[in-house]
């Protein structure tokens, strides 16, 4: 069954209105949502853990050592391995790469850094089992995408004897946890909006400065970052620091694929393939990671 937009829009509303909105409840609708999501064909699924729980999930094709880590979303505080198995899956198909998908640790039970920290055991791992950095891609959506970003930043400043990774894709990626952008105060966005994506900046952060560049990678140094490609949608919360981020980026030097997905919702990825965008995003995703890791 294929939707527009508009009807994807409605849908949303029509779940949300008798949804549970405990965190519990939250938790549990989006491995629901990701459970019902058909698979792509061709794709293994096998658990795993790396000093951080995880899976991989391998295509049929997959072009020489190609290696993503793969990071999902829910504002810091929800997804799971499950919710995200949809879209980690799809990208590994149009990238013919190996994904490693990880299940980091949770705000409020674990806030800042415990992700971050969380996604540097996975990154060591990865280099520990001989993946060369240049073939390895990280790639994230909502809070995954911000969390690819800071790894990418963490491993420069911290951990360079790593290897910087050979690029970032990063969709409707929370760049900035002040939550200060005209598009998220303003946002019609049914996925993303103003108040909720407070509390849960405040949860994450649990009294620390939403500058810190680990966790709003817009306010850190960007020069020597791989090359990235970042999508937002042209109808989402997060847009603003989306494209001030990619413009800060190509300022500082660093190899920008910028795209703006007309009327998009936040992280509209999760709804392929019944919104031929999502699947054409994903598309994109697996092209430019064919072009930059592991050539």
């Amino acid at each position: 069954m294929k939707l527009d937009i508009q009807q994807i829009r409605q849908m949303i509303t029509a779940q949300f209105a008798n949804a549970d909105l405990s965190l519990a409840g939250i938790r549990a609708a989006m491995d629901a949502t990701g459970a019902a999501a058909p698979m792509p064909a061709g794709v293994r699924v096998e658990a795993t853990d790396v000093g951080v729980p995880g899976e991989w999930i391998t295509p049929d094709e997959v072009d020489g050592a190609r290696t993503l880590l793969y990071f999902h979303g829910g504002g810091y505080m929800a997804g799971s391995l499950l919710s995200s198995r949809n879209q980690a899956a799809r990208i590994a198909v149009a990238s013919r790469a190996k994904v490693l998908s990880i299940s980091y640790r949770l705000a409020p039970e674990n806030p800042f850094p415990a992700a971050i920290d969380d996604a540097l055991v996975a990154y060591r791992a990865l280099r520990e089992q001989g993946v060369a950095a240049s073939d390895i891609g990280l790639v994230g959506g909502s809070a995954g995408g911000g969390l690819a970003l800071a790894l990418a930043l963490r491993v420069r400043d911290e951990e360079p004897a790593l290897g910087k990774p050979a690029a970032v894709a990063a969709f409707s990626a929370w760049m900035d946890l002040g939550c200060g952008w005209d598009s998220l105060q303003q946002a019609q966005d049914p996925l993303c909006q103003h108040g909720p994506v407070v509390m849960m900046a405040q949860a994450y952060l649990a009294g620390q400065s939403h500058e810190h560049p680990l966790a709003s990678p817009l306010h850190a140094d960007l020069a020597g970052l791989p090359p990235l490609l970042i999508q937002v949608g042209g109808a989402e919360g997060l847009r603003d620091e989306g494209e001030a981020f990619a413009k800060k980026a190509r300022e500082a030097g660093v190899d920008v694929r910028f795209e703006e997905w007309p009327e998009m919702i936040h992280n509209w990825h999760v709804f392929a393939p019944m919104l031929d965008e999502a699947t054409g995003a994903l598309d994109q995703i697996g092209g430019f990671l064919r072009e930059t890791v592991g050539r």
